[in-house]
């Protein structure tokens, strides 16, 4: 019984790997139903994936100046995850700052093209990262690049928890079934794990998490009713 639960488990955790990152994961029989299961390890590819920043950043600021290794361990997790996530918070800004009607925000977010709103909205956010890491004693740095990576998973599965996929298709729709508790619990675990590295004082940055979760969350219910995996995206870059 337990082989068979890890089994499943490590197929999940390679399920989430296979679609939120650009590694290579060689996984026989592929089931759409499978992604929804993935859920619970999202916020573990977060740790994944910010843990390679963080490998980066340590790598690159022997030699560098540390503002050149932020902006190294910023390109590496890009590159890492496809930009998925910046991608999702672009086409988010675009639709919730140019559309007015539900179906004028849902059509304006299946546009590939990007507009002014997802434009500025991308070099701000990447610019107030940078520049938030920058500012950062380096020994620091490390431990909290994982941390946000986590717990903006966190956020983002949050939404999923509370509210309800508002598409008929989309690449996130397999995503769409509610967590169950079980779910939550893990990935609530994954996602605040690396806070225990930190210092007590960053702890005080759960604040504007916190504050920015409720923020956008009552955005997207009022525009349009639930989310999408743009909306995802985009709560995962704003927390």
């Amino acid at each position: 019984m337990l082989k068979y639960l890890f089994q499943q488990n490590w197929r999940y955790f390679l399920t989430a790997v296979m679609f939120f990152t650009r590694i290579p994961v060689r996984l026989n029989n592929f089931d759409e139903a499978d992604l929804n299961k993935s859920t619970r390890f999202f916020t573990l590819v977060g740790i994944l994936v910010g843990a390679a920043g963080a490998l980066v950043f340590w790598l690159s600021d022997i030699l560098l100046p540390l503002e050149i290794a932020v902006l190294l361990s910023m390109v590496a997790t890009v590159l890492l995850t496809g930009a998925f996530h910046e991608d999702g918070l672009a086409d988010a800004l675009d639709a919730l700052g140019g559309g007015w009607t539900k179906e004028q925000v849902l059509t304006i977010m299946v546009d590939s093209r990007i507009g002014s709103y997802g434009a500025i909205g991308l070099v701000l956010a990447l610019l107030t990262k940078y520049q938030t890491l920058s500012y950062q004693v380096a020994t620091l740095i490390p431990a909290s690049i994982v941390a946000g990576h986590a717990l903006s998973r966190l956020c983002a599965v949050l939404v999923m928890f509370t509210q309800s996929y508002v598409k008929a298709e989309g690449k996130s729709k397999p995503l769409a079934t509610q967590l169950n508790i079980i779910e939550l619990v893990i990935a609530t675990f994954f996602g605040l794990l690396p806070l225990m590295f930190l210092e007590m004082k960053f702890l005080l940055a759960m604040v504007p998490v916190a504050l920015t979760w409720l923020w956008f969350s009552a955005k997207i219910k009022k525009r349009i009713g639930g989310y999408t995996g743009d909306c995802l995206g985009a709560m995962q870059q704003l927390t």
